[in-house]
Order: structure tokens, then C-alpha cells, then sequence
């Protein structure tokens, strides 16, 4: 996008260095982001939009909340035996 068209669609800013939103941004922090499913477990999450009448991204986020203490419980990679901090380890003592 041309510095003239990105200016008169409002997306620079008039100090150098600083970008801004396309969009105003609300209270509440909303970033697109792409993210990528089974194809099996999305028809399941479009499903359930459809019967609760929701969007995709309502689900996603009620999920997220309802799941997050499980997942969180869910070791690292790097707490596993070979992970990352492991193997570091290992390069710094040769």
C-alpha cells in the first residue's frame, strides 16, 4: 500500500515510526488471527456455532476458558526428557 493511499485510508500516523489500527480498537483487545483446525474437529466447532447461534470465535474463546486450567496442566516440550532446555544443556557442557 502507497504511503498516499495507506494515508488517506487512515492507516499512518502522523509521527513517523508509529502505526496505527485500520479499525478503532475497543476496550476489549481484538486481533485478527489465523488459526488452523482438523477439518473433522472444525465442522464440529461450526456445528455447535450453528446450534447455539454463535460465531465461530465465540466458541473457540468459551472453549479456551472452559479448558485452559487442563491445558496449562499439560507438561512442556521442554519439561519432557530430550526437550529444548535439555539439549541446551547438553551444547553448553561440550
Amino acid at each position: 500500500m502507497g504511503t498516499s493511499l495507506a494515508r488517506s485510508a487512515g492507516l499512518c500516523s502522523p509521527l513517523p515510526g508509529i502505526s496505527r489500527y485500520p479499525v478503532a480498537m475497543s476496550e476489549s483487545d481484538k486481533r485478527k488471527q489465523s488459526l488452523y483446525f482438523p477439518e473433522e474437529m472444525l465442522k464440529e466447532i461450526g456445528d455447535e456455532a450453528t446450534r447455539q447461534d454463535r460465531s465461530l470465535s465465540w466458541i473457540v474463546q468459551k472453549a479456551w476458558k472452559a479448558a485452559r486450567k487442563d491445558i496449562r496442566s499439560i507438561r512442556s516440550v521442554n519439561d519432557l526428557p530430550g526437550g529444548d532446555d535439555e539439549k541446551k544443556a547438553d551444547e553448553k557442557k561440550a
